[in-house]
């Protein structure tokens, strides 16, 4: 409304200043045309009478005030066309100006011009009789016994100004009314646009909210009532799919935790069958002994995937919990390194510790944060390409960092995020070393998000790769500033986080006396 308000006012005014030149001029036009039709008419009138005066000896001013009386009573008894006007008769001279009325001045400029033997006018405000007024001068020399006579018609220009006034204030008033118009037109327009489109969109909202029986209103046949039959169709279609997906990911879901527990009992059987004959290795054939072997490292292969599969459907059903208690940040670590010390020096890498010396008190669930770092220090260890890997701890007021870098394959552009997909694996052919299930990044993540922190990557192809979990040392409050910064291997940093007073970096031997390693998760999914 702003907007066409303000236009219309800009168009209205420039209109009526056009408008109010085309007048003026056209009235100046024609108040100029009738007094050179008069100054022509009046002159005759002078020469005339000056002939007739010109044999009584009378004196100049004498001859100039009888035949200006004499102007005088013929305008009175004539009608000018452009009606009254005050005679003037001038006579220059070497030593001044000879007027009749003698009283009156006419300006020096414009007696140069009419000396000049031309018809010349002049507006220019004059005081007659003690009346001061905006007059149009215009004079003409004549032909007479009297040297240099110029005449002059002074003519008010009162009713030309009264009535560029009342044009004025008509084209102001019909401005006015014109905008005031247009702007409520454009009101009522806009209304008939506008709220239908802020309907759909508010409609739209709702949709978006999860209210999927939200619908427009249909009222009659225009171009609004079409678009909201449109509307209408697509969101009765977009909700039949919502409706569709949800019950495919319901039924997904509960397919998963259905078959994951179904399996689970002919695992246990097939486990306890498995063992039994383990337990009599001895005894076994070599080639059966190799296939008892294979058996029971695929068994435990299996058990792990249930175990994740298990876990991921409580995760996508919302039942997960956490299990919280104030926990050193260092011991979930420490734990995580005994179960992959066995894969590390299998593998021949090494592992280096940035941890403090002090404890780093958090509220968290022991079990997944030891989850979540066992998961990336597999990871790290397999594909570290014998390079080694650093971890680090750090923490602020608010919450624990723990970051995870390793040397190795890397990760390509646009790979920080497909990491976390379940199963995804970015070399489908390269071996396998620690076991993994293809889903413990994406537990790890969601153990992450349960925290209330983040897991995220960065790294370089061919160079190496980081991982780094932060968490809130209480998961109710939150964090604003992670410890750590995120900052792939070989790229440049961007922001160096200061190293924690009183850490100390640690090899490998965190634990000696590690057990042995149980299958873990892999990046590679």
């Amino acid at each position: 409304m702003g907007t066409v308000l303000i236009v219309s006012a800009i168009v209205m005014g420039v209109l009526a200043l056009a408008l109010a030149s085309v007048v003026t001029e056209r009235l100046v036009s024609l108040k100029i045309e009738n007094a050179q039709y008069d100054l022509e008419r009046v002159r005759g009138t002078v020469e005339e009478q000056l002939r007739n005066t010109s044999a009584t000896g009378a004196s100049t001013q004498s001859r100039l005030n009888t035949a200006r009386a004499a102007l005088a009573q013929r305008s009175q008894q004539d009608q000018p066309a452009t009606g009254a006007y005050e005679p003037v008769l001038v006579v220059p001279q070497n030593n001044g100006v000879i007027t009749s009325p003698e009283d009156f001045t006419v300006p020096e400029r414009l007696i140069d011009f009419v000396s000049q033997s031309q018809v010349a006018y002049q507006f220019n405000p004059v005081n007659n009789g003690g009346r001061q007024y905006d007059a149009l001068i215009i004079g003409t020399p004549t032909d007479s016994d009297i040297p240099g006579l110029q005449l002059y018609l002074v003519m008010d220009m009162a009713s030309e100004r009264q009535t560029l006034a009342l044009m004025r204030g008509l084209l102001t008033s019909a401005g006015i009314v014109v905008v005031v118009l247009l702007v409520g037109i454009a009101w009522l327009s806009s209304q008939q646009l506008v709220a239908p489109v802020r309907s759909a969109s508010r409609i739209a909202e709702r949709l978006a909210g999860g209210h999927l029986r939200e619908r427009m209103a249909v009222e009659g046949e225009d171009e609004m009532a079409r678009l909201a039959l449109s509307f209408n169709d697509m969101a009765d279609n977009l909700s039949s799919k919502i409706t569709q997906l949800e019950e495919y990911g319901d039924l997904q879901r509960q397919f998963t935790s259905d078959v994951s527990h179904e399996l689970r009992t002919p695992l246990t059987t097939v486990r306890m069958a498995a063992d039994m004959i383990a337990a009599d290795e001895e005894s076994l054939e070599p080639h059966t002994r190799r296939a008892s072997q294979l058996m029971i490292r695929e068994l435990d292969r299996f058990e792990a995937l249930l175990a994740d599969l298990l876990e991921i459907s409580r995760h996508d059903a919302g039942v997960a919990d956490l299990s919280t208690a104030t926990i050193d940040a260092r011991s979930p670590i420490e734990s995580a390194w005994s179960q992959t010390s066995v894969l590390a020096e299998e593998l021949d890498v090494a592992v280096e510790f940035d941890i403090p010396e002090e404890p780093v008190q958090m509220v968290g669930d022991s079990r997944r944060i030891e989850r979540i770092v066992r998961n990336l220090l597999a990871n790290a260890i397999d594909h570290s390409e014998g390079n080694p890997v650093c971890v680090e701890l750090a923490a602020n007021d608010e919450a624990v960092a723990i970051t995870v870098t390793d040397g190795g394959v890397g990760l390509k552009p646009g790979q920080e995020e497909l990491v976390f997909n379940r199963f995804w694996r970015a070399d489908s052919s390269r071996k396998r070393h620690s076991g993994g299930t293809g889903l413990g990044l994406a537990i790890a993540r969601e153990d992450a998000l349960l925290h209330h922190g983040t897991l995220d990557a960065a790294g370089t192809a061919g160079v190496g790769s980081q991982f780094r979990l932060v968490l809130p040392r209480d998961p109710e409050v939150g964090f604003t500033d992670a410890p750590l910064q995120l900052h792939a291997p070989g790229a440049p940093e961007k922001n160096d986080a200061s190293e924690p007073e009183g850490t100390a970096r640690a090899d490998a031997g965190i634990d000696s006396a590690a057990p042995a390693a149980t299958p873990v998760e892999e990046r590679e999914q």
